[in-house]
């Protein structure tokens, strides 16, 4: 036992869950009874749903709400919240309920899981996770059920309370708005602060990472005690979402494409737009309808997502952090990189460096593969490769009429994208190649 072990790494456990979930929620999917009109669904549709689902993108081929029924929405709901909390999370809080002991090799995989800086007090951290969790999905739901209610009727509202609630926390960006318009996602709720407020402030919490939640538990507002990541993920998120929504309220409304907007709705607009880009994938306004600066901004921001250890996706706010403070200290001709009284070692930064280099290779090698064999526009090919390696699900309409292979490159980049790039190579190479001999220095001109 103990030598499949040795082979049977982390990062293995971590990739093949998420496959085997993938793999499971697809064949339920297909059956007759998870579709409306009560007929089997091809493998390909069922497939690329269910990796949305899992990776918590939001991408679709059909419509939530019109095309699934009940039951395959439930289906649905299970796998966006096993991908949000994460498979490894899941199977320890089952084990812990079952009262199994955890041991090392699990308390290991629940640390990379979730990216933890060690195993000391991971079960602990485990059981807040899930605690937390379902503590304000259930809060998300009660706060927006008397508006969802009051539209649709107290069975239906409650149920879709629940769904948009676990939806937004685990930035999934899956809608049951179909009702309003096939792919309408929240744009009947443009001027809905209820609605607006609840399902930002269920993305940010959702997306700025586990362990920056412990630090608010355990120091409060006492912003100066947190770990430096926590610090970097706050600061870098509040930075992406306000700086955004001024260039969408001040430029991107303020013409005449959206004169027919309150100034309260472009408020909200704006803040919820740039909250939801990263990683979140519900939208209130019409995607097609934004500028050229528009859309570019919303692919950054979709391709940076969310913090580490969160529901979120796409390269992470503290891979920017580093390779920003990495920048400065080159202008600046220091020797270090520093941020927030501390010094970045040079493996973290050639690591944000990789994962930023996986990240455009891959999102530009699937823009360029969908454009020659669709042959479509590259502008919409970019949106839409951008949403999926970033996992947010925002979408420029083409999706649901895309050939095979353009929906196995999507699949393949939302799979890579909730992964992680490092965490699928790391699984592929069984150990760390080291060598006592070095080859000679030599120096190459750069820039």
């Amino acid at each position: 036992m103990s030598g499949i072990r040795k082979h049977i790494t982390s990062f293995r456990l971590i990739t093949g869950g998420f496959a085997l979930a993938i793999l499971v929620g697809a064949l339920l999917l297909m059956m007759p009874f998870s579709s409306r009109g009560g007929h089997f669904t091809p493998f390909s549709d069922a497939l690329f749903t269910s990796t949305s689902a899992v990776c918590v993108t939001g991408l679709v081929v059909h419509d939530t709400a019109t095309y699934w029924s009940v039951f395959g929405q439930i289906i649905i709901l299970s796998l966006i919240q096993i991908g949000g909390m994460g498979v490894v999370t899941i199977a320890v809080a089952i084990a812990r309920l079952s009262g199994r002991k955890i041991g090392f090799f699990q308390r290991n995989l629940m640390q990379e899981s979730i990216s933890a800086h060690q195993v000391g007090g991971i079960v602990k951290l485990t059981s807040f996770i899930v605690t937390v969790t379902i503590a304000i999905e259930l809060l998300g739901a009660t706060v927006m059920a008397p508006e969802f209610c009051s539209r649709y009727g107290i069975l239906k509202g409650i149920w879709y309370s629940v769904f948009h609630s676990i939806s937004a926390f685990c930035n999934a960006g899956f809608d049951l708005m179909g009702v309003e318009g096939e792919y309408s996602s929240l744009t009947p709720f443009l001027g809905s602060p209820l609605i607006n407020v609840t399902v930002m402030m269920l993305i940010i919490i959702g997306g700025i990472g586990f362990l920056t939640w412990n630090d608010v538990k355990v120091h409060k507002l006492k912003f100066k005690r947190y770990r430096m990541q926590s610090k970097v993920a706050l600061s870098v998120s509040a930075f992406l979402i306000l700086l955004p929504a001024l260039f969408l309220f001040f430029v991107e409304f303020s013409g005449d494409d959206f004169s027919n907007m309150t100034l309260g709705e472009k408020i909200f607009a704006s803040l919820f737009h740039s909250t939801a880009t990263r990683t979140a994938g519900f939208n209130t306004i019409d995607m097609s309808s934004l500028s050229g600066p528009g859309q570019l901004i919303t692919i950054v921001l979709m391709l940076i997502g969310g913090s580490p250890g969160s529901t979120a996706g796409g390269l992470k706010t503290t891979t920017v952090m580093v390779l920003l403070v990495s920048s400065i200290s080159v202008f600046n001709k220091k020797s270090n990189a520093h941020c927030f009284g501390r010094t970045i070692s040079v493996d973290i930064i050639k690591t944000a460096g990789t994962i930023l280099m996986m990240y455009l290779v891959l999102f530009l090698s699937g823009s360029v593969i969908i454009c020659c064999v669709e042959g479509l526009p590259m502008n919409e090919v970019l949106f839409e490769t951008a949403s999926a390696i970033g996992t947010v699900g925002l979408s420029m309409g083409i999706t649901p009429g895309l050939g095979l292979i353009s929906r196995i490159v999507l699949i393949c980049l939302m799979y890579f994208g909730r992964v992680g790039s490092l965490t699928f190579i790391f699984a592929a190479i069984s150990k760390t190649q080291s060598s006592i001999s070095r080859y000679p220095q030599e120096k190459i001109t750069v820039g």
